[in-house]
């Protein structure tokens, strides 16, 4: 039973510490499989994760990425700490949300410019990032990769 709470304490502190990174890093890489199978990467302004670890972002329907995850809806982020003290990366499966109701609440004033008609337009949609594996390395939170295979430490979410 205590190995229990331990797993969950552990747990715990890991994904309070991606989240404080993640705030920290701001952007991230939104990593996804390109037409001949070569991943694509560009910087995405994401919303934070809510309790669940689950990612939100906006874009362009017509865009290339929201084509590619209409293919292969496996996706990964990735956040630097500014400071190089750490990262994140989050292997997930996206899925297109056009529902007005989550476009109202997952929307950034600071989009106006790109979005002439908010997020009411037919220009906006979102993707649903949901986690399968979440790796860290954060030097301040004692988090580090193994020094012999150099994996970071990992924590998994149900499929």
């Amino acid at each position: 039973m205590g190995q229990d709470s331990s797993a969950a304490a552990n747990r715990a502190h890991v994904l309070s510490s991606a989240k404080n990174l993640i705030e920290k890093a701001r952007y991230c890489a939104l990593i996804t499989i390109g037409d001949d199978g070569q991943p694509q990467a560009r910087v995405v302004d994401p919303f934070l994760p809510d309790e669940g670890m689950i990612i939100w972002i906006a874009t362009n329907p017509a865009s290339r990425k929201i084509a590619q995850i209409k293919k292969d809806a496996r996706v990964t982020l990735y956040y630097l700490n500014p400071n190089n003290s750490g990262y994140v990366t989050i292997l997930g499966k996206a899925d297109l949300v056009d529902a007005m109701a989550e476009k109202e609440k997952h929307w950034k004033e600071a989009w106006s410019f790109l979005y002439k008609d908010k997020y009411r337009g037919d220009n906006f949609t979102l993707i649903r990032i949901q986690p399968r594996l979440l790796e860290i390395v954060s030097y301040p939170d004692k988090l580090i990769n193994d020094p012999k295979t150099w994996r970071p430490v990992q924590v998994a979410f149900p499929e």
